[in-house]
């Protein structure tokens, strides 16, 4: 069975999603980051490449729901709710977070695009 988080907390000033697990493991992930890399299949692509979202350095998480005893889902302000967090998921991010984030803005960069909400 996938290591269960011990502890979420979400920290809407700062921005940031707080994971701890029992091994000791805390990732302090950032709702902008989690929003670009959500599990959606919007985001994901179905089996292509992944989507690039941009426009989300504010973006906000009005609130979380838990998926069963495996996961969580985040209903994020600017209406995107259809990714599914797992436990082995967010681990995975936490992990991974400096590489994938260094990924995500050299995308954003050669696409000349921005981490700035857009307003219409």
């Amino acid at each position: 069975m996938t290591d269960v988080p011990t502890d979420i907390t979400l920290h809407q000033k700062s921005g940031v999603l707080e994971v701890v697990y029992s091994d000791g493991a805390m990732y302090n992930l950032p709702l902008e980051y989690l929003r670009v890399y959500s599990p959606s299949a919007e985001v994901r692509g179905h089996g292509g490449p992944m989507k690039l979202v941009t426009g989300k350095k504010d973006i906000g998480v009005e609130k979380i729901e838990p998926v069963g005893n495996y996961a969580i889902q985040l209903f994020f302000d600017d209406g995107h709710n259809t990714g599914i967090f797992s436990w082995e998921t967010l681990r995975e991010l936490g992990a991974d977070y400096e590489r994938n984030w260094q990924a995500y803005l050299a995308r954003l960069d050669e696409a000349g695009a921005s981490r700035e909400r857009q307003w219409h």
